[in-house]
C-alpha cells in the first residue's frame, strides 16, 4: 500500500527547487552538527492500514469497560443510563465542529444551547446565574474559591476532607502561587467536623468547601455549616452531584453562595476518565466574579428572540490584570449533552434517577453487611456511595470481583491511611437486583 503521506520524489524536488535549496538536510543546515542525530529513530517498519487496524484493535479489545462488567466504582465517575438519542443528537457535525461564539450573529445556535445548559443548571442548583461550562468538576471547584477570595479579598479557603481527595489535589496546585492559604478541616465518622470548622473559621477567611453527598457518599449538615460560615461572613461553596438534586435539597436552598460540581452523570459516559464537564452556580451578587461567560437571551431590531455572550470576564476581552481567571475553553458538547439529558429525563426522571439509585443503594449496603464479615464505615446517611470495611486486603476482593466481570469498590486506603482495609462501593439505577445478589454472593466468598 502507499505511504499516508503522498508526497513524490518529484514533489519534494520541484518544492526544494522552489525555495532555492537541494536536499531536505539543507532545511536543517543551521542546527549545530553535534546535536544532530546520526541515525534513524529506534521504530519499528510502518505498517499498512489494514496491519494498523489490526494492531489497535488488539490494543483496544485489552481495555474492559462498563459494556463488559458490571459497575459499582463510584468515587467521582458514575454509571448511570444514558438514553440512546442523546448519542444521534450530538453526533450532528453542526455540533461537535462548532467552536467559540465570537460572532453572535452567525452562532445562535450554540448560543441557545450555552443559554439552555445555564437556565437547566441554575434550576437544579436553586441558584441566579451559572456560566458556560467549566472544564471539570475539580477545576471548577477550584475557580470557585479563587473567586471567593477576589471577591471577599480574603486569603483563606477551608476545605473539608470529606471533599474529594483529587479535588483537594487540583486546589492546592491552583492556590500555591496565587498567596492563598489552603486549611484543610478535618472529619469525623465521615462527615466535615463541625467543632474543628468552627474553631478554624474567622474573619479572614474568605470560603468554606464542602461536598454533599460527600467524597463518601455521606449527607453533610449543611445547615451548621452554612450557619458558622455566614457568621464570619464568608462564602459558602458546595461540590454536588447533580444526580442527587433530585431528591436532596438543592445548594440554593441550603444557603450556598456557589454551586459547583461534575456534570459526568448528566448523560456523559464515563469514557476512561473523560473529557467530563464541571459546572458552576451562584448568587446574582457574584455574578461579575464568575470565570469564562454567560450567555443571555435578547431580542434583535426586529424583535426576535436572539441570544449574546452577555458576560466575558476573562483575559482574552479585557485587561489581562483585571480578568477573574484565565479558563478559556468552553466544554460546549459535554454541555450539550447534559441539556438533551436533563430535557429527555425532565424533573420526574431525574427524581426517579435519584430514588432508584438510594434505594438500590441502601439494599446492597444492607445485603453486603448483613452476614457481619463486612462492617459499615460509617454510621451516617448516604445518597448512592457507601463505605464497608473487612479483614480482607481490598485488592483481593476487587480481583476476586473481577474475575466474575464485575468492577468493585475504590479502595479507600488510596487516600486516607486510617481507611487501608476499606472500599467504597456506588449503586446506581442501572444495577439490578439479580446484579447486586451477585456482587453479595462473590463478596462473602473471598
Amino acid at each position: 500500500m502507499f505511504p499516508y503521506i503522498p508526497v513524490t520524489c518529484d514533489d519534494e524536488k520541484k518544492m526544494l527547487d522552489s525555495i532555492g535549496v537541494s536536499s531536505l538536510e539543507d532545511l536543517f543546515s543551521d542546527i549545530p552538527e553535534n546535536i544532530k542525530l546520526k541515525k534513524g529513530l529506534n521504530l519499528p517498519e510502518g505498517l499498512s492500514e489494514l496491519e494498523l487496524l489490526k494492531y489497535m484493535n488488539t490494543l483496544a479489545n485489552k481495555n474492559l469497560s462498563t459494556d463488559e462488567l458490571t459497575c459499582f466504582l463510584g468515587a467521582g465517575a458514575y454509571d448511570h443510563y444514558i438514553p440512546t438519542l442523546i448519542k444521534h443528537i450530538v453526533s450532528k457535525s453542526e455540533f461537535y465542529t462548532a467552536y467559540t461564539p465570537y460572532q453572535a450573529e452567525i452562532s445562535q445556535g450554540t448560543l441557545q444551547t450555552i443559554f439552555e445548559y445555564q437556565s437547566m443548571i441554575c434550576e437544579l442548583t436553586g441558584l441566579d446565574a451559572a456560566n458556560a461550562s467549566m472544564y471539570d468538576g475539580a477545576t471548577a471547584c477550584t475557580e470557585a474559591a479563587l473567586m471567593a477570595a477576589d471577591s471577599t479579598r480574603k486569603k483563606r479557603i477551608l476545605v473539608s476532607k470529606t471533599v474529594h481527595p483529587e479535588i483537594r489535589r487540583v486546589l492546592e496546585t491552583y492556590t500555591k502561587f496565587k498567596d492563598i492559604e489552603i486549611v484543610e478541616i478535618d472529619m469525623a465518622d465521615g462527615v466535615t467536623d463541625l467543632e474543628k470548622l468552627k474553631s478554624a473559621v474567622d474573619n479572614k477567611t474568605a470560603g468554606v468547601i464542602v461536598q454533599n453527598p460527600n467524597f463518601f457518599g455521606v449527607i453533610e449538615d449543611v445547615t451548621e455549616i452554612e450557619k458558622v460560615t455566614h457568621e464570619n461572613k464568608a462564602l459558602l461553596i458546595m461540590s454536588v452531584d447533580p444526580i442527587s438534586l433530585g431528591i436532596l435539597k438543592s445548594p440554593g436552598e441550603l444557603g450556598a453562595d456557589i454551586a459547583v460540581g461534575e456534570a459526568q452523570s448528566l448523560g456523559n459516559s464515563i469514557s476512561f476518565g473523560g473529557p467530563y464537564v464541571g459546572f458552576m452556580a451562584t448568587k446574582s451578587k457574584l455574578m461579575r466574579k464568575m470565570p469564562g461567560r454567560i450567555v443571555g437571551q435578547t431580542e434583535d431590531l426586529d424583535g426576535k428572540r436572539g441570544f449574546v455572550l452577555t458576560l466575558q470576564a476573562r483575559e482574552q476581552h479585557i485587561r489581562r490584570e483585571k480578568a477573574t481567571s484565565n479558563i478559556c475553553s468552553n466544554e460546549a458538547l459535554n454541555a450539550l449533552t447534559a441539556v438533551i439529558y436533563l430535557t429527555t429525563m425532565g424533573k420526574q426522571g431525574i427524581k426517579e434517577v435519584a430514588y432508584q439509585s438510594a434505594q438500590k443503594a441502601h439494599y446492597a449496603f444492607n445485603e453486603i453487611t448483613k452476614s457481619g464479615k463486612y462492617k459499615p464505615l460509617f454510621n451516617k446517611p448516604f445518597f448512592k456511595e457507601f463505605a464497608v470495611t473487612s479483614e480482607a486486603e481490598p485488592s483481593s476482593i476487587n480481583e476476586e470481583l473481577l474475575k466474575n466481570k464485575i468492577l468493585g469498590g475504590y479502595p479507600l486506603g488510596k487516600n486516607y491511611t486510617s481507611y487501608k482495609n476499606a472500599l467504597l462501593f456506588c449503586v446506581t439505577e442501572k444495577r439490578t437486583a439479580q446484579d447486586i445478589d451477585k456482587l453479595v454472593s462473590v463478596m462473602e466468598g473471598v
